[in-house]
């Protein structure tokens, strides 16, 4: 522990001796945990039970930071409830499915009242105490209606709260601060801004249109009561990625993580550099322990899903027979079946193929390659002396192709794994079914790539109708290729002679040869950039363009469609090393408008897990 901290401890540790055991602290001191980490329990869940404090305890037992005293942020809020609630959670929805996901879909719908302040873990009870006088000095001059006036701009959408009502709010913000500085001895800095509830932020501003469409839809002067509610954070992962587990993993070495179906774990993705692709590194919330986890077995989770929910406190207003009315109705509506709702992937393929008569294109990843599961050493793995190939597990490819240099030209331009097959299969399986109608194929040179659309084409049952078009402009960013020279790639005579469908007369946008090595991140985007535009420039096309190349390439073959300007290269690379095998982007145009808009792709994500190697003589005796 750092000299400050323990300062810190110290201090705090004397403050505690001269405070009685609360009702809830007794319990746990009984059990024999230390004062401090009772305490800390007790802040971490809110101050509820015993029982969730030593559930807690428990399952932090080997958190490396349970005699830190770091203290919890805190902050407080003014949330709708009611029919507004209910609107409001449907247009989150609603904007969610037609303009993907966007900032404010990271916290619930609320109205800020104050910046996150720390709270020592013995003082928590004080700004419970603070609520509590905040809100009763409050609460007859709290205004019987919040009036909300929608508010849009490029990047903002949301409502604004009215002066005179906004006084009131902002007062009883002040008076708060005022009373938790008094008994908690804490900084609170109210809310000073245009007091606002968010509807989104950070979009597309090509999705500026359909947002405010729907925010029209939503009623604010429905009846609804307003609750301040005061929420904790844990103040050491503010600026993480939050995943949650979607199955159990047992680690199977020391390094890695327990997960449980719905743990958080807290990744921070300036520290994944030494991680092998498909894994990271994160910290559990339910553990506090850290290690590697499979990246597949979680999925993104929102910011404010780890917050804790501590107090709350309801400005309760006399309903008028109008509010109950609505209330009323309410309650019917929820006790009716709702209408069934057909999603995009089970609707008729009749309608499917109507609403992509659009021109579209869909950006597909390749398929797992063979050394992302046996490492960079997977060449000599698979090579007799002689230099001939043999499969030593099932997951290497049954055979390789033919190359004129010889089997030492794949080490750097790998085939597909047999998982990498049958992942491809298994999404041509799925367009198939979709109904979605591939008009053309391009394919970034390297050997995955073409396998990838080779394999979904045999699926759509179009192997033999479209030759794949090889297009050099779209191979990856040669400065993540190992070696001071671009790869040694297949010809298109190699590919041809391997069985691959290739079209020998396609003229690329950039030729093979023009692929530099260590590109800079400006020389690549403008390279995909050009070949997107010169892809798209051939006719005829009635239909969707399916290109396969890289993780990249559904980033960077995408912004030039939609006329955004490229990302800053570190947040390039953090965002593709999240792009698992088969993801896939794909774009519309919109010809009401004039331009292109990214939407839900035609099929669904494939997730699989880990699967280590077995060795049958580890089961013999003595062995």
């Amino acid at each position: 522990m750092a000299a400050g901290e323990t300062q810190l401890y110290a201090k705090v540790s004397n403050k505690l001796k001269v405070r009685s055991p609360s009702l809830l602290l007794e319990p746990l001191l009984g059990m024999g945990f230390p004062v401090h980490t009772a305490l800390k329990a007790l802040a971490a869940t809110g101050r509820k039970t015993a029982e969730e404090a030593s559930d807690w305890l428990r399952c932090h037992r080997n958190d490396p930071s349970l005699d830190d005293p770091i203290p919890q942020e805190y902050a407080l809020f003014l949330c709708p409830t009611g029919s507004l609630l209910e609107q409001l959670q449907e247009f989150w929805r609603e904007s969610k499915r037609q303009c993907t996901k966007n900032r404010a879909h990271e916290i619930f719908p609320h109205i800020t009242l104050c910046d996150f302040f720390t709270c020592e873990d013995h003082k928590v009870e004080c700004l419970y105490e603070a609520l509590k006088r905040a809100g009763d000095r409050i609460r007859g001059s709290f205004p019987l209606v919040v009036p909300l006036a929608l508010h849009s701009s490029i990047s903002y959408l949301g409502f604004f709260v009215s002066d005179s009502p906004a006084d009131v709010i902002r007062e009883f913000a002040t008076t708060f601060a005022m009373e938790v500085a008094v008994l908690a001895d804490c900084t609170v800095k109210p809310c000073a801004k245009q007091l606002h509830l968010t509807l989104a932020h950070k979009f597309y501003p090509h999705h500026q249109r359909t947002l405010e469409q729907l925010a029209r839809a939503i009623h604010p002067g429905h009846s609804c009561q307003w609750t301040a509610v005061l929420y904790s954070r844990d103040m050491r992962f503010v600026h993480y990625q939050t995943l949650r587990a979607l199955f159990q993993y047992k680690p199977q070495n020391e390094d890695e993580l327990t997960l449980s179906p719905g743990d958080y774990i807290f990744v921070d993705p300036s520290q994944q550099e030494e991680t092998s692709e498909g894994w990271v590194i994160g910290t559990s919330q339910r553990t506090g322990c850290r290690g590697f986890l499979p990246e597949n077995y979680t999925e993104q989770a929102n910011e404010s899903d780890t917050w804790v929910k501590h107090r709350t406190y309801t400005f309760s207003l006399a309903m008028d027979l109008v509010s109950r009315k609505d209330g009323e109705a309410s309650s019917r509506r929820n006790g009716e079946p709702p209408p069934p709702q057909t999603p995009r992937d089970v609707s008729s393929i009749q309608a499917l193929q109507a609403t992509i008569a659009r021109k579209s294109v869909l950006v597909v990843r390749h398929g797992e390659r063979v050394d992302q599961i046996f490492g960079k050493s997977w060449l000599q793995q698979c090579s007799t002396p002689d230099g001939k190939y043999y499969r030593p597990d099932l997951n290497f490819p049954c055979s390789l192709p033919r190359r004129s240099s010889g089997i030492k030209d794949f080490e750097n331009d790998p085939p597909l794994s047999s998982c990498g097959v049958f992942q491809a299969r298994m999404a041509g399986e799925a367009l198939l079914d979709s109904g979605i109608r591939i008009t053309s194929v391009f394919t970034s040179p390297a050997l995955r790539c073409v396998q990838t659309a080779k394999h979904i084409l045999e699926e759509l049952k179009l192997e033999k109708k479209f030759k794949i078009r090889v297009e050099p402009g779209i191979f990856e960013w040669t400065k993540w290729e190992s070696g001071k020279t671009t790869p040694t790639l297949m010809t298109l005579d190699e590919l041809q002679e391997a069985g691959f469908n290739v079209s020998m007369d396609y003229r690329p946008a950039f030729p093979l040869a023009s692929l530099m090595p260590a590109e800079s991140y400006d020389e690549y985007v403008n390279r995909c950039a050009v070949s997107v535009g010169w892809i798209t420039s051939i006719r005829p096309w009635d239909g969707v363009i399916l290109i396969v190349g890289h993780g990249s390439a559904l980033d960077s073959c995408t912004r030039p469609l939609l006329g955004l300007p490229p990302r800053d290269s570190g947040d390039f690379a953090q965002l593709v090393r999240k792009i698992p095998s088969l993801g896939m982007c794909f774009c519309e145009e919109n010809k009401e408008e004039g331009k292109w808009e990214l939407v839900n792709p035609p099929v669904k994500t494939l997730t699989h897990g880990s699967n280590s190697a077995f060795n049958w003589r580890n089961w013999i005796p003595g062995s």
